[in-house]
């Protein structure tokens, strides 16, 4: 291994993006953050967007920061969150913007679509949990309303290629990104032209797979110039962000679960092979894609959620906590005074979250918190015995034996939920990195250039990289009679 090497690495959330240079050098991964930016839906009439063309001149920005430096960039890559879209004309220009996941024009689309092929043989073409925003719907839902632009498409590019596509001028469709549209077969990598007859549009809008690691070209000279960068390819990393956090995962061995925390949260284990069946589609589980060909057979759970709009009615009435008071009043107060289900439908977006965990708690005979602290400690609780209910069924699924968690983002940094999660499941919990889909974004970047040859050897580096911590159970009597309580009541 050359002993130093750059990649930048773009990871484009749904409220913020970064560009990140990392920095590989001596088997350890650093990273510097660049620039940060905001990224926001436009509504236009009463349809959602994303502006591609925004975050394509924050890309941009992020070049010009990395040209700054004055160094050599190997490669860059780009990840972000998945099932959106842009149409692409025969003669390469985008026909509008992207719509964006929360536009309500796929509402009730799914039911509509199921009266010609049903829910059942979806998922079991797909293996992918049902969700009104999948890319699926969201064609099918154009196609309701006689879309212009998918009328006159050619193709379609999923966010990451199309901003790679901005970037290169060539046109690829990354695996994990398409994992995630519910179009995609797991077991045959091939899009299910089936899906696209109650839409009554071609599948041949789909291009053709390639795997994480493909370079997909190099920057066009012309954003070269106006960025001051030297030649770069850009790589097809694993496109999905959570398919990039996944591969970062410091783990040992294949015996281990993960929790990517955040705002959401997605819990589940890495499979060599899809796993669709009766028990996967009554649980709920998804099917999507990893690197290395390998499956996230996972679940979606609401996460900090619950927490973020307490905090954001708080703050209204002029009360604004750090996060370390947060931490420290859920550790003042008792534990277990009431415990609710995460992913209740009421939480989903209430006026007050407050009172929405308080009507809750009243509707299952329970005392309502009456104080901040007693809030955030009922949502900890609730959360930590949710993770176990969600881990006993991976369990069910599992074809080994589930031996530790692995908690990375950037709820991995919350050492009492850490704790918390240790004693719910009985198990260790290793916590970290925090810069997971950075990190993974870099490393895929490394292997498509050869610098490194496999997910094992990522995953050395990244453990000899950053800093872990490890929280063995606690308490687990007066753990498994709170969870005797919520798998019966509460869940």
């Amino acid at each position: 291994m050359n002993s130093l090497h750059h990649f930048l690495a773009f990871d484009l959330g749904a409220t913020s993006g970064r560009s990140i240079l990392a920095t590989l050098q001596d088997g350890k991964i650093a990273l510097k953050e660049l620039t940060r930016f905001p990224n926001k839906i436009v509504r236009a009439g009463n349809k959602y967007y994303w502006n591609i063309y925004t975050l394509f001149e924050e890309l941009k920005n992020g070049l010009r920061a990395a040209g700054n430096e004055k160094i050599k960039i190997d490669s860059a890559g780009i990840d972000t969150w998945g099932v959106d879209f842009v149409y692409v004309a025969d003669d390469g220009t985008f026909l509008s913007l992207p719509r964006a996941y929360r536009d309500p024009y796929t509402d009730g689309a799914p039911e509509e679509y199921f009266k010609q092929i049903s829910r059942k043989e979806v998922y079991e073409l797909t293996g992918i949990q049902i969700m009104n925003f999948n890319s699926l719907f969201q064609l099918y839902a154009a196609s309701r309303e006689s879309s212009s632009a998918l009328k006159a498409a050619k193709n379609i590019l999923f966010m990451p290629d199309a901003l790679s596509y901005m970037l290169t001028g060539n046109k690829v469709c990354e695996y994990t990104i398409a994992s995630t549209s519910q179009i995609l077969n797991p077991r045959t990598k091939e899009f299910e032209s089936r899906l696209f007859e109650p839409a009554g549009i071609p599948a041949s809008l789909m291009l053709p797979l390639v795997m994480p690691g493909k370079i997909t070209g190099n920057i066009l000279d012309s954003i070269q110039t106006e960025c001051g960068i030297g030649q770069t390819p850009v790589i097809a990393v694993a496109g999905h962000d959570t398919a990039s956090a996944i591969a970062a995962i410091p783990a040992e061995n294949e015996n281990f679960a993960y929790l990517s925390s955040g705002t959401w949260s997605l819990m589940g284990i890495e499979l060599k092979e899809p796993v669709i069946s009766e028990q996967s589609f009554a649980l709920n589980f998804t099917n999507e894609g990893g690197i290395e060909g390998t499956t996230r057979f996972l679940k979606n759970i609401t996460g900090m959620w619950l927490l973020e709009q307490c905090r954001k009615e708080w703050e209204g009435h002029g009360k604004s906590y750090t996060y370390d008071e947060i931490v420290r009043m859920s550790d003042s107060v008792e534990g277990f005074q009431s415990i609710i289900d995460p992913d209740y439908p009421g939480f989903a977006n209430p006026a007050s979250m407050p009172e929405a965990i308080a009507a809750r708690c009243a509707d299952t005979n329970q005392k309502a918190p009456e104080s901040d602290a007693e809030y955030i400690r009922c949502i900890f609780d609730s959360l930590a015995l949710k993770y176990k209910y969600v881990l006993d069924s991976l369990r069910q699924v599992a074809p080994f034996k589930i031996e530790r968690l692995h908690v990375i983002g950037g709820g991995s940094q919350n050492r009492l939920l850490n704790q918390l999660i240790a004693n719910s499941i009985n198990l260790p919990v290793i916590a970290g990195p925090s810069e997971a889909t950075a990190i993974g974004n870099a490393m895929v970047q490394a292997k498509g250039l050869g610098i490194v040859k496999s997910l094992n050897e990522m995953r050395a580096i990244i453990g000899n990289s950053v800093s872990l911590e490890t929280f063995y159970p606690k308490d687990s009597a007066q753990w498994d009679a709170a969870y005797e309580k919520f798998s019966h009541h509460y869940k």
